[in-house]
């Protein structure tokens, strides 16, 4: 019981340090020097936005697809055990 004690504290403790750590902000750069950079375009960000839908939706509409087969094998499956059985 010991061991698992151990771990759960060093885990715990490796949690903590990484929460701490993204809490700290980033370094200042040069002085004089921008601190953000520019905002991308509108027309970019709407791409990158679009790329990113079209990148989930693809397999979305796959995933639909396999699950409508499934549906209709599941139901002739289902016809041929009634009519077995009757």
């Amino acid at each position: 019981m010991k061991r698992r004690g151990g771990w759960l504290a060093m885990m715990v403790g490796v949690v903590m340090v990484g929460l701490i750590g993204c809490g700290q902000g980033e370094p200042t750069g040069k002085a004089g020097a921008p601190s953000a950079p520019a905002a991308p375009s509108k027309s970019a960000t709407d791409s990158a936005g679009q790329a990113i839908v079209d990148s989930i939706k693809t397999p979305l509409d796959k995933s639909r697809a396999v699950e409508g087969t499934l549906e209709k094998a599941a139901g002739k499956t289902a016809d041929t055990v009634k009519d077995a059985t009757q």
